[in-house]
Formats: structure tokens, C-alpha cells, sequence
């Protein structure tokens, strides 16, 4: 029995594990199934892309000072992270990923980068 095509059904020659007739049709395929199907998720990751921007160009040495007035006049929003970090200590960073930021007294942000 041949197999087919996940994406267009045609008949798969080649290898036994072969899912799709030609790279097109895999691409085609993992577009779809990994396509942000909701306006929610879709706007959310666009928000953290932004974010993650933001970091990165102004965090250019792995760790710098920066004032809030600075992040928001590049477009940074506050309320979308990927994970929050608290140290031994009880400090508290807030990452975009590897980019983070600990607030510090009168307005200010630490910004470093997280090794891997």
C-alpha cells in the first residue's frame, strides 16, 4: 500500500518514513498546523517579539541601567514577560526569554541577559 501525502494526498516515493511528497508540502503543512489560529495568542506573541526587541537593542553589553521613561518610549509593555525569576535574596527579575529586567529604585531597570 503507498503511502501519501500528508498535505495533498499525492503518492509518496522515496524512503518509509517520508510524510510529504516534496519540501513545499512540508512546508505548507507545518504552516498551517502551526499557525496562530487565534487573534489572543497571535497578539500575545507579537507583544513578546516587540518586548524582546526592545530588550535586546538597548541591552547591547549583556547588562546595562535604563530608565522606564527610555522602555516606553521604545514601545515596551510591562504586562507581557515569559517568566519571572526571584533569587536567593528575594530580588525579582522578569525575563522576555534570555532578556530581563529587575526594577530598581527611582524609575529604574536593570537590564541582563541570561546566560545559557
Amino acid at each position: 500500500m503507498a503511502k501519501q501525502c500528508l498535505e495533498c494526498g499525492e503518492k509518496i516515493v522515496g524512503r518509509i518514513d517520508k510524510k510529504f511528497c516534496s519540501d513545499g508540502c512540508r512546508n505548507a503543512y507545518n504552516n498551517r498546523v502551526n499557525k496562530d489560529s487565534k487573534n489572543l495568542i497571535r497578539n500575545t506573541n507579537n507583544r513578546l517579539r516587540k518586548n524582546y526587541r526592545i530588550l535586546e537593542a538597548l541591552n547591547p553589553n549583556q547588562k546595562t541601567k535604563i530608565s522606564r521613561a527610555k522602555l516606553i518610549e521604545a514601545g515596551f509593555d510591562f504586562n507581557y514577560f515569559t517568566s519571572i525569576y526571584t533569587t536567593k535574596a528575594g530580588t525579582i527579575y522578569y525575563f522576555v526569554y534570555d532578556q530581563g529586567y529587575l526594577p530598581l529604585e527611582g524609575d529604574y531597570y536593570a537590564l541582563v541577559k541570561r546566560e545559557n
